[in-house]
């Protein structure tokens, strides 16, 4: 049966996609209603580096209905290849079934603890949808096809194609007149290996107490891997940490380390039911990604997996080539093997039923460069990857990669001090650039803290409420001190403690070095033109300290740990940014106002507006009327004096300056 269908197809029309290529068409379908329990069919896989799509026989033991949530298919697998792998493998997912040549759908997930020969077969009917749902991803200008490549490879791929046409018919012809005798020759071994190990009756009613009632699969096990390249042991925790937040079904032990083949792009390839393929989110020299099984093939369209890669529904993900390996056998179920390949198209949806996506359409890219400085070990190191531009994921893959070239230069997450440098070039930021450097200690694994900042401007950048923000390239620059680079501040004098409202003072101040001398410097700060008279409270304190002026005007119930971008939501995108870029830094001294100038009774606040009331209409009279006196729209004045240092400060003290009364 499955040597005429996929002689059929290949016998098609060829596809004018840039070049010739095979048209794939939807075989029919075996709708789940009309499965029943001793219906006998085959799956199609791939299991070694040949590549060829090798067939097992399937028995259904029964459709599992969970209420109003998808249905499965029970069924169990047999045959010589089944046997040789020991049951069904992690990598298998995806694996498409026929029934008598009707597509029933797809190979999805195993039983925890029971036996690897049983497994679940999610309908293909609750697959197709995928195709038609919304997709809204995908959206930025960029241009993501390298055109010049393409049309200059069109030729040589139209040739190749015809070449492989060819060869495939040919064969074909030679292995058809054998075929009938083979299948019928397996499928007699299968049934008399199926007649010694039935499922038994206690296993279908653990099965169905398990799946059925409240509409949730218990206990299931979905047939994938993470594959991780280039991700050193303590990059690989961060990521699923941060990234996949280990509530994805995919502990330490699920993230195997495989080394990519082709890093290209494939603008011509060409799939079937049956091909392994990978979905991936970075690809470079950290490559983040899974392996899977084709389960259907419409032209371009393609249908993978049975099951969600990390349920984020509408994505932006690779589709990429995957060649197996070998397999790996477990007590509990072994896995394929395999590495990810070329890219060659893109995936829009990752949902329950599966994965679907389509060939020689290409995922908005942001390309990522990391180049790290370890004057410890007296390394330099550069990195790049290309991430496809999903923007819920983007923030927090960026950062584990520039953790993860941090982690492999380091070769260790101790103790440092590392200065960061981060420029992102994007329409988001007022210039097209967003921009930032900052200093961070930490007393192990300084990478944790290293990389928040460049995850909160990408967060910002990926959270534009009015539309999809245009990401050209990130380019990250690290530089790593050894030991502790901290100072505390001993003491702020000014130079005179009497001022006036635009007088500069400038502070002597003292700062003492962890382990270090005293260093001194002189700090210069404005005082305020509009400055009440009377006592102004000052704090001296590091840059990355929160002054408490500000927890002070904090919403009630806010996080004075949370990100820029829950703190300013009225704001544009360009000014959240604009705002976060301009924070103080670790390593800068600041002079401002404290928080004692934002603390009066009522009695004293009805005061200062009838005195900011008389002095804005005196001012008015004069011609020189300021709004912002009384708080009414122009640009703030600068009230802080910033001061950079070598060092991160650690604490804050305080000063006092008398202001007297402006003379008019």
């Amino acid at each position: 049966m499955y040597r005429k269908w996929k002689k059929a197809l290949a016998g098609g029309l060829a596809a004018a996609f840039l070049g010739m290529q095979p048209v794939m068409a939807m075989p029919p379908l075996l709708p789940t209603g009309e499965v029943t329990e001793g219906m006998s069919g085959t799956a199609y896989t791939i299991v070694d580096e040949s590549g060829e799509i090798r067939p097992f026989q399937v028995d259904v033991v029964g459709v599992i209905r969970k209420g109003k949530a998808t249905p499965m298919i029970m069924a169990k697998a047999s045959g010589p290849l089944i046997e040789a792998t020991g049951g069904i493998l992690q990598g298998m997912s995806g694996s498409p079934i026929y029934v008598e040549g009707r597509l029933m759908g797809a190979l999805a997930s195993t039983l925890k603890e029971m036996s690897p020969y049983t497994f679940f077969i999610t309908p293909i009917e609750d697959m197709i949808p995928l195709w038609d749902m919304p997709d809204k991803k995908n959206q930025t200008h960029l241009v993501g096809i390298d055109l010049k490549k393409l049309a200059e490879e069109r030729e040589k791929k139209e040739t190749e194609q015809k070449a492989k046409e060819e060869a495939a018919e040919e064969k074909d012809k030679k292995a058809e007149t054998g075929e009938k005798t083979k299948e019928k020759a397996k499928k007699t071994e299968t049934e008399e290996k199926t007649k010694k190990e039935p499922v038994s009756s206690t296993e279908k009613a653990a099965v169905a107490e398990e799946l059925s009632g409240n509409g949730e699969t218990a206990k299931t096990e979905e047939k994938s891997l993470l594959y991780l390249s280039g991700f050193d042991e303590s990059a690989r925790s961060y990521l699923l940490d941060n990234v996949f937040h280990r509530d994805q079904g995919m502990s330490p032990m699920d993230a195997v380390t495989y080394f990519p083949g082709g890093q290209g792009t494939d603008y011509h390839a060409s799939l079937e039911p049956g091909s392994m393929i990978g979905v991936a989110l970075t690809y470079g020299d950290f490559s983040i990604g899974t392996a899977g099984t084709v389960t259907a093939v419409e032209g371009k369209k393609i249908l993978g997996f049975g099951h969600h890669f990390l349920h984020k529904g509408n994505v932006n993900y690779f589709l990429t080539e995957a060649s197996v390996v070998g397999t790996v056998s477990a007590v509990s179920g072994g896995t394929k093997m395999a590495n990810i390949g070329n890219i060659i198209g893109r995936i829009s949806q990752d949902r329950e039923t599966g994965v679907a996506g389509e060939l020689g359409v290409f995922p908005d890219v942001v390309p990522m460069k990391i180049a790290v400085k370890d004057n410890i070990l007296g390394r330099e190191k550069n990195y790049g990857v290309r991430i496809a531009y999903d923007e819920e994921l983007l923030p927090q893959i960026s950062a584990s990669v520039a953790y993860a070239a941090l982690s492999k230069t380091m070769d260790t997450m101790g103790e440092g001090t590392a200065q960061v440098h981060f420029t992102i070039r994007t329409d988001a930021a007022e210039d097209g650039k967003a921009e930032r450097t900052n200093m961070f200690y930490n007393t192990s694994d300084i990478g944790k803290i290293a990389v928040l900042e460049l995850a909160q401007a990408v967060d910002i950048i990926c959270s534009n409420a009015e539309r999809e923000s245009d990401i050209v390239d990130i380019q990250v620059d690290i530089d790593v001190k050894d030991g502790r680079k901290t100072a505390v501040i001993l003491s702020a004098i000014p130079d005179k403690t009497k001022v006036k409202p635009g007088d500069t003072v400038n502070f002597t101040t003292t700062i003492k070095p962890y382990r270090g001398e005293k260093v001194t410097l002189t700090i210069p700060y404005t005082v305020p033109k509009h400055q009440r008279a009377g006592a102004l409270s000052l704090d001296v304190r590091g840059g990355g300290l929160i002054p408490i002026a500000q927890l002070l005007g904090l919403p009630q119930g806010a996080d004075p740990s949370g990100s820029p971008a829950d703190a300013d939501k009225n704001l544009s995108t360009k000014e959240k940014l604009k705002n976060f870029l301009s924070t103080t830094r670790n390593n800068e001294i600041v002079i401002v106002p404290g928080a004692v100038q934002n603390v009066m009774d009522e009695k004293a606040q009805k005061k200062a507006v009838r005195e900011a009331v008389r002095e804005a209409a005196a001012e008015k009279k004069n011609g020189v009327y300021k709004e912002s006196r009384l708080g009414l729209g122009e640009a703030k004045e600068e009230k802080e004096a910033k001061f950079a240092t070598d060092y991160i400060i650690e604490n804050a003290i305080h000063a006092t300056l008398q202001v007297e009364k402006q003379e008019r």
